[in-house]
């Protein structure tokens, strides 16, 4: 059965279209066209690619490590409601045997489907990092780097694993950057002192970029570029960032988006504190307390975010002057590029799959729809 829908801009890999319409049949997309003359009728002021969140702890007071049956079915749901299509739920650094669960139980909702916003796979975010940058990571469970262990990882995903995010100056880091990339995983560099020349070796070896630019790494100084000098210059790499103006400054956001616009990935890392109300939370299994919106641990450090990702596409706009249609590459086609899964998803093209938000002309999400159905928002 052949669905319409019909807005007065749809945004194309190109830019945008005015007065378009959308064809799409069995959850892809069949054809995109000017809307015929004289038909007024309209179904969206913009109908966009919906959003896709590479990095994202939790949401909706869930967390990707909770093993309770409903976890990933309700965090499907809380991401749709932002105009997330897909996403990967993200570990964090905890006992071994916790994140092989996280990972098998990630895989099984991946293959079976579900409501709400897909699961493509998991991110890896810990145990392979060093102390000076752990963030709300607990360093005492930060592990050496095994190509053994890395695999039996992979195995406990059922393949699903997309990708690993590791300290490029532990020992063995180039070598398991090289085995993880043989194996088809991406790899982002993070929670990390590494110096400009340890970040450039591991992007040598095929590391494919950063962790959430700017936090958890070593900064920009003039002497010492360190990780974001070696990000922000090296056009090979990927840059997620927090667009939630409290990790990252305005003007900050800017200077990532100017060094690296069509490498920029907006990302959430929320956490489970997300779409509720302030108050305790857990984090990496310690306590954190969420305050307008902010979530911090106990020595005042934050501990993961609240950010929604149209959110993140807002803040783009409004902080740091990036236009409407970049704003919303960053966080659909271009997280579609860093997976490799462009040719599916990511943007509004015939062949691609029917995962379409409609926004209203201040960008807040109005509609999801994922391989073709609506969703009950």
């Amino acid at each position: 059965m052949t669905q319409l829908l019909r807005a007065r801009r749809l945004l194309s890999e190109e830019g945008w279209l005015d007065d378009h319409q959308l064809r799409m049949e069995a959850g892809i997309i069949t054809a995109i066209e000017p809307i015929p003359s004289g038909v007024m009728e309209r179904d969206a002021e913009l109908l966009c690619p919906a959003l896709i969140d590479i990095h994202v702890h939790g949401g909706a007071g869930v967390d990707v490590m909770d093993e309770a049956a409903d976890t990933l079915d309700r965090l499907a749901m809380h991401k749709a409601r932002e105009g997330v299509g897909s996403f990967l739920p993200t570990t964090v650094t905890a006992p071994l045997e916790s994140i092989h669960g996280a990972l098998s139980r990630i895989a099984q909702r991946c293959h079976s489907g579900g409501t709400g916003a897909q699961v493509l796979g998991s991110y890896l975010e810990g145990p392979y990092f060093t102390p000076q940058n752990k963030g709300a990571h607990p360093p005492e469970l930060f592990r050496e780097l095994d190509l053994r262990e890395l695999d039996s990882l992979i195995a406990s995903s059922h393949g699903t694993l997309r990708v690993v995010a590791l300290a490029p100056e532990k020992p063995d880091a180039l070598s398991a950057i090289r085995h993880l990339k043989q194996r088809g995983v991406k790899v982002m560099l993070g929670h990390s002192a590494a110096t400009y020349a340890q970040t450039r070796a591991a992007f040598d070896a095929g590391a494919d970029g950063l962790v959430h630019c700017y936090n958890g790494m070593t900064g920009l100084h003039h002497r010492e570029p360190g990780m974001v000098g070696a990000g922000l210059t090296d056009e090979r790499a990927w840059l997620e960032l927090i667009a939630d103006g409290h990790h990252v400054h305005p003007a900050a956001m800017q200077l990532c988006a100017c060094c690296g616009r069509e490498r920029l990935v907006l990302i959430t890392d929320a956490m489970q504190a997300a779409g509720m109300p302030d108050g305790r939370y857990s984090l990496c299994g310690e306590s954190v307390e969420m305050h307008g919106g902010i979530v911090r641990t106990a020595s005042g450090g934050l501990a993961g975010s609240t950010l929604s990702l149209d959110a993140a596409v807002r803040n783009m706009v409004e902080l740091a002057g990036i236009t409407t249609e970049d704003a919303l590459h960053m966080a659909s086609l271009h997280p579609a590029r860093l997976l490799g899964i462009d040719n599916d998803l990511g943007s509004l093209k015939p062949g691609k799959r029917a995962s379409i938000i409609a926004l209203s002309a201040r960008l807040h999400v109005q509609q999801v729809w994922v391989q073709g159905q609506a969703l009950s928002l």
